[in-house]
């Protein structure tokens, strides 16, 4: 496989109708950057997606990595596109983002501080 740019996986993401991500991974990142470009993800219900997808909000799940269970949920989303909103999607995923976790992380590292030193 070759390296691309993340900007090369941003333009692809931000085109697509949706992302399928059949992984059970304890956290995978695509179905976030997927979200981040405003794109709904159809991911295998199991794992990170379950924490990171919104069913029907932010894509849709389907419950088996199966060819059918894939082709179901795509036949799903196919007829369901309406409650799909790109803006939507993409301010949910702005909850993973570093700069939040950044911000979150030094806040709570402060406040650990200022426990222990008074």
């Amino acid at each position: 496989m070759n390296y691309r740019p993340f900007e090369v996986l941003k333009h692809h993401l931000s085109k697509a109708q949706t992302f399928v991500f059949a992984a059970e991974e304890d956290f995978g990142i695509l179905p976030v950057e997927a979200q981040t470009c405003g794109t709904p993800v159809i991911a295998y219900g199991k794992g990170v997606p379950t924490e990171t997808v919104i069913e029907n909000k932010t894509g849709v799940y389907f419950t088996e990595q199966s060819e059918s269970s894939i082709i179901n949920a795509v036949n799903y989303f196919e007829n369901n596109l309406h409650p799909f909103n790109a803006v939507e999607i993409a301010k949910h995923a702005s909850l993973y983002a570093s700069k939040r976790f950044r911000q979150e992380i030094s806040a709570y590292l402060s406040e650990i501080v200022l426990r222990t030193t008074n």
